[in-house]
């Protein structure tokens, strides 16, 4: 969630301007030393603007904008805003494994905000785990995961796993207990309700795709954690940023072919559905770095994609 601050410096007290920004917190009167969050919008007197990133729903905040120069801090009038009460955190849920994923309430669904990283289906059955070997996982219909590059360490605690259609077709249950992979509908329901609230599903800066990305980002404009070299992270757009406006946080796990070989980590996300299109193909979700919306695919059973678990409705 996020929200536009910015300020105006019209005296430099006596000394150069050499950063300027805005800070944050839930207590009145942020300071540098103490607060929520701040951003750095340069140096020099001017007016400018700095794009808050990370709130939480349904919460007070308190900002002010700040301008240091030799002297020291000095800080605008205090001003305040209360944050929507959309994507609202959930309670979350821990897998078969005993993973923990965070969780968000987004409408009347709640979901895993986090891609699923799970080696077990729900009732203990091991998923069958080919590792390098290309043919055993191109020839596999009954369920398998892989993580990126055959690459454990390096990408399963922040891309999570990437799992064929099979696994999540199979009977012995692939989210963890009263938890589902959600169907093409549940998939439909979740853009709906995010266009309802302002954000297009379509290719512009608005987009419902860049609403649901993470802010990481190369070169984001958000700058700080937003802007990160090393992954987790998005690819480096000119256009398209994430700005997680509620908490859904999606990043970019890329795919294994089925043939074997990977591709797209950092560029894309692709999400199974459990919706089957036909005996070879199921529906996908994808979001990218270099477009703004959420697009719709059917895509081979055979592919290696993320998964991301709703809760089981009530």
């Amino acid at each position: 969630m996020s929200a536009l601050s910015g300020g105006e410096i019209t005296n430099d007290g006596g000394g150069q301007i050499i950063s300027r920004g805005v800070v944050w917190s839930k207590m009145p009167n942020p300071t540098l030393e103490l607060n929520n969050g701040t951003t750095n919008e340069g140096s020099g007197p001017g007016l400018f603007q700095s794009n808050i990133l990370g709130l939480q729903p349904n919460t007070t905040y308190y900002v002010r904008a700040y301008a240091t120069n030799s002297s020291g801090n000095g800080y605008g009038q205090q001003e305040s805003f209360v944050t929507s009460d959309i994507g609202e955190p959930g309670g979350g849920v821990t897998d078969i494994d005993g993973n923990f994923y965070p969780s968000v309430i987004i409408g009347n669904q709640e979901w895993m905000a986090e891609n699923l990283k799970t080696t077990h289906y729900r009732n203990g059955t091991p998923i069958e785990f080919p590792g390098t070997n290309n043919i055993a996982w191109m020839n596999n219909t009954t369920g398998a995961y892989s993580w990126y590059g055959n690459e454990y360490i390096g990408w399963k605690d922040i891309y999570g796993g990437l799992y064929n259609w099979y696994a999540v077709n199979n009977s012995n249950g692939l989210c963890p207990t009263g938890w589902h992979v959600p169907s093409d509908a549940e998939w439909t329901e979740l853009t709906d309700y995010i266009v309802a609230q302002g954000f297009p599903n379509s290719d512009v800066l608005n987009g419902t795709g860049n609403a649901l990305k993470s802010c990481q980002q190369e070169s984001s404009p958000f700058g700080g954690f937003c802007a990160p070299s090393m992954h987790p992270r998005w690819d480096s757009d000119t256009t398209h940023y994430g700005t997680d406006e509620f908490g859904f946080s999606a990043l970019p796990g890329g795919t294994r072919y089925t043939q074997g070989f990977y591709w797209g980590i950092g560029n894309f996300g692709f999400w199974w559905s459990s919706t089957e299109h036909d005996a070879t193909m199921a529906s996908r979700r994808v979001i990218g770095f270099n477009f703004g919306n959420v697009a719709q695919y059917d895509f081979f059973k055979g592919h290696g994609l993320s998964v991301r678990c709703v809760r089981d409705m009530d």
